[in-house]
C-alpha cells in the first residue's frame, strides 16, 4: 500500500514538471512589454538594486537546484535523516540504516511535491520563487526584515512585491499529501499543520544564509 501511494505521489509530480515545460508554462514567464528591468549581464550578482525578472529555464533551474542540488542532498537531506533516525522518529521507521533511508526518501518526496507546486502554482499567478539578496549597502536590521519579508512575500515582473501564494500552496499542499504517505504515528491534521510552520522555518533560514553568506564568506577569505 505504501508503495503505491508513492508511485501515484511520483505519477503527479511527473505530470506536474510536464506543466513545467509546456509552451503555456513558457509563455506565462513572458513580462508584459516595458514592465520588466532589462536583464542582467552574465556574471553580475542578483540583487534588489538590479532585479530582474525570472525566465521559464531559470523557474526550472531553481527547481531542479532547490530540489535536487548538493545542499539538499549532500548536507541538509542526510542531517535531517540523521537526527530523525537517533531519536527514531518516527518509531515505526526503527533506529537503523533501513530506517535512515525510509526517512531520507520520505523528506525527498516531500521536497520534490512542495516545489513542484511552488513553482507551478507561481508561474501561473506570475511569482518569482528565488531569494533576492538586499542592495549593497543596505543595513542589518534591513537585511535580517529582508529575510523575513522575502520568507511570506515574492517579487513580481514590475519588480514589485506582493504576498507569495505559490510558497503557502505549495507547502500545505505537500505537507497535507505527504499524510498519505507517512507512518501513522506522524499522518494527523495536527503533524501537516506543524510541518507547514517547520518548513517555513526552514525557508527563513534558507533566506539567511543566501543573505549573509556572501558576505561571511567573503570576510573569511580576507583574513
Amino acid at each position: 500500500m505504501l508503495r503505491s501511494k508513492k508511485r501515484y505521489v511520483l505519477k503527479r509530480v511527473v505530470l506536474l514538471l510536464g506543466a513545467m515545460l509546456s509552451p503555456e508554462f513558457a509563455r506565462a514567464q513572458t513580462s508584459p512589454p516595458g514592465a520588466a528591468p532589462a536583464p542582467l549581464q552574465p556574471g553580475t550578482p542578483l540583487s534588489a538594486a538590479n532585479y530582474s525578472y525570472i525566465t521559464g529555464a531559470g523557474r526550472f533551474r531553481w527547481f531542479a537546484g532547490s530540489t535536487f542540488g548538493p545542499a539538499g542532498l549532500l548536507a541538509a537531506g542526510p542531517i535531517s535523516a540523521a537526527l530523525r533516525t537517533h531519536r527514531n522518529s518516527p518509531p515505526e521507521y526503527g533506529p537503523h540504516w533501513e530506517g535512515f533511508a525510509k526517512r531520507y526518501g520520505l523528506r525527498m518526496a516531500d521536497l520534490a511535491t512542495s516545489n513542484t507546486i511552488e513553482a507551478v502554482v507561481g508561474a501561473a499567478l506570475r511569482e518569482d520563487p528565488r531569494y533576492i539578496p538586499a542592495a549593497p549597502g543596505t543595513s542589518l536590521g534591513g537585511r535580517v526584515r529582508r529575510t523575513i519579508h522575502l520568507t511570506f512575500f515574492t517579487y513580481r515582473p514590475d519588480g514589485s512585491t506582493r504576498f507569495y501564494y505559490g510558497r503557502i500552496v505549495g507547502n500545505a499542499g505537500s505537507s497535507f499529501l505527504s499524510n498519505s504517505w507517512r507512518a501513522p504515528s506522524e499522518n494527523s491534521a495536527g503533524d501537516a499543520a506543524l510541518r507547514c510552520v517547520w518548513n517555513l522555518t526552514g525557508r527563513l533560514g534558507a533566506n539567511a544564509f543566501q543573505e549573509f553568506w556572501p558576505t561571511l564568506k567573503l570576510k573569511l577569505k580576507r583574513k
